[in-house]
């Protein structure tokens, strides 16, 4: 008995099991076709999180300056941390984005 990595979750689990024990993914049928679905979903959950952060960085500016003036007091707060937040996360994401790609399918 040899353990194997998930095609969904990529966790080891034995190779004599009917499905894997976390995700309950069957590893009978077309593993090649699971990993590929579980690769798009990550990619896809990935582009959201980035879409989210840019969201936030862009509201972030215009807190800061909405109304023609910058920001002064609990605006000014407001705005610093959904811009830095917001900028953090995209960077962060685009980084995981970039190392996803890089695993194979």
């Amino acid at each position: 008995m040899a353990l194997i990595e998930c095609p969904v979750c990529r966790k080891r689990m034995s190779s004599k099991a009917s499905s894997c024990p976390y995700c309950q993914a069957k590893t009978d049928g077309d593993n090649g076709s699971l990993a590929r679905i579980s690769h798009i979903q990550k990619s896809s959950s990935l582009m959201n999180q980035s879409f989210v952060a840019m969201t936030l960085f862009i509201a972030g500016v215009v807190i800061w300056f909405w109304g023609g003036e910058p920001a002064e007091g609990l605006r000014a707060n407001i705005a610093g941390v959904c811009f830095v937040f917001g900028f953090v996360g995209y960077l962060i994401t685009r980084v995981r984005i970039v190392l996803h790609k890089r695993k194979s399918v």
